[in-house]
């Protein structure tokens, strides 16, 4: 829970000081209520985040993107949330070697993902088919069903005026989030999954990493 907070808090970090304090005209703030709200996050924790973002004397976190390769030739992308790139870069490094893995350069497993917008609502009371033909001109690509909620997915440049479309039609949204979806996936053995693993469990445990993408076939784990 606390890392849902750390990662939550430096999102309004950055969109505060990208879009101001007001999430009606800023919409990346928005989402990241929307997290909030679903993490539970107290209201005093997001107040507090969105004073100490306005600050003049404010901490600066910058948005880093790391890409490599995990054992067995996993195609992986690392985003991250930090205040010290230097330390940040080496670290991931660090991951990647001790777990059997290797670092690349930008844009070297980048086109192995799409990006894509996924929002969740709730679908109780809604008819799925009615709301996907409505919400086609907003960009929505996919509705799909999962228990109890609807997850929309949408191309990344769509995720504004999808996301705006829910609020217009005031959809209780309880996840809003922005994912790399691999276009193709590899099938490992079982203890080669476990191999990836460790190395995605050491990212995952990093303060400084917001998201791990990876393009191992996870039915096989």
């Amino acid at each position: 829970m606390a890392k849902t907070f750390t990662k939550i808090g430096r999102e309004i970090n950055i969109a505060v000081k990208e879009g101001g304090t007001d999430p009606k005209s800023n919409p990346r703030l928005r989402m990241a209520f929307q997290n909030a709200k679903a993490a539970n996050m107290p209201k005093t924790t997001v107040e507090n985040a969105v004073k100490k973002a306005s600050a003049k004397d404010s901490e600066n976190f910058t948005e880093m993107v790391y890409e490599g390769y995990g054992p067995h030739g996993i195609a992986i992308i690392v985003e991250t949330t930090t205040d010290n790139p230097t330390r940040t870069v080496a670290n991931i490094r660090m991951h990647f070697n001790k777990c059997g893995g290797s670092m690349g350069v930008s844009g070297s497993v980048d086109y192995f993902f799409n990006r894509k917008g996924i929002f969740k609502v709730k679908a109780e009371g809604l008819d799925a088919d009615m709301l996907e033909l409505e919400l086609i001109d907003a960009g929505l690509e996919e509705l799909r069903q999962e228990e109890d909620e609807l997850v929309l997915t949408c191309a990344f440049p769509d995720f504004g005026s999808l996301q705006k479309a829910l609020e217009d039609k005031e959809m209780d949204v309880s996840q809003a989030e922005l994912l790399r979806i691999p276009t193709t996936i590899k099938v490992l053995t079982e203890e080669q999954v476990e191999d990836v693993i460790k190395l995605i469990d050491r990212l995952e445990e990093d303060e400084d990493v917001s998201n791990v993408f990876h393009s191992m076939d996870m039915n096989e784990a």
